[in-house]
């Protein structure tokens, strides 16, 4: 369901609530939301805004349920894979609605065009596989994350499975939820 406001969770009056916008900023979750709040990554303070922050940043940490305090600060740099880092991610340079030209799963070349808003053509930095793509037809604002690319090739199947990461950042959730009794049912 599409509840940009969160309407429905006075209607659906949840056990449990879980931020997982990952905005890297609180867009404005309450602990009084329900009677359990974990949101994801920083942006949060376990005890104040929620009842429990799950750590999203790679390493150690990843995963950790934070009963206390905040999750570690948003670098602003995503992780290496295969040398490439911060160009791994591609952001809108304008605008706009977004026609993709490309599809999650693709062998993507240097210079291809994944997408076009506007007259701005959006192109691969470099050779990979397509492993992130923003809806087609999305209106954009400049800046916004839109895509990524994973330049190992070999691992174009990652597309179509649960990531390391995401699986941690779930394990943390599902800890909370057994701990505090929040069973589906």
């Amino acid at each position: 369901m599409i509840d940009p406001d969160g309407q429905m969770i006075k209607e659906m009056q949840p056990q449990a609530l879980v931020d997982a916008i990952l905005a890297k900023k609180n867009l404005g979750t309450k602990k009084e939301m329900a009677p359990l709040t974990v949101a994801l990554g920083p942006g949060f303070c376990a005890g104040s805004d929620v009842d429990y922050v799950i750590e999203t940043k790679r390493g150690h940490r990843l995963g950790r349920v934070i009963a206390q305090g905040s999750a570690l600060p948003n670098t602003g740099v995503p992780g290496v894979i295969g040398g490439y880092g911060a160009q791994r991610v591609i952001h809108a340079p304008a605008a706009g609605k977004i026609c993709v030209q490309a599809d999650i799963g693709s062998i993507v070349k240097k210079g291809q065009v994944l997408a076009v808003i506007g007259d701005a053509s959006i192109c691969a930095p470099f050779d990979g596989v397509l492993r992130g793509m923003i809806r087609d037809g999305f209106d954009v604002e400049q800046g916004l994350k839109i895509a990524d690319i994973d330049p190992r090739i070999g691992e174009k199947e990652n597309c179509t499975t649960i990531s390391d990461k995401a699986r941690c950042i779930a394990g943390g959730v599902l800890e909370v939820l057994v701990k505090n009794r929040i069973y589906a049912g």
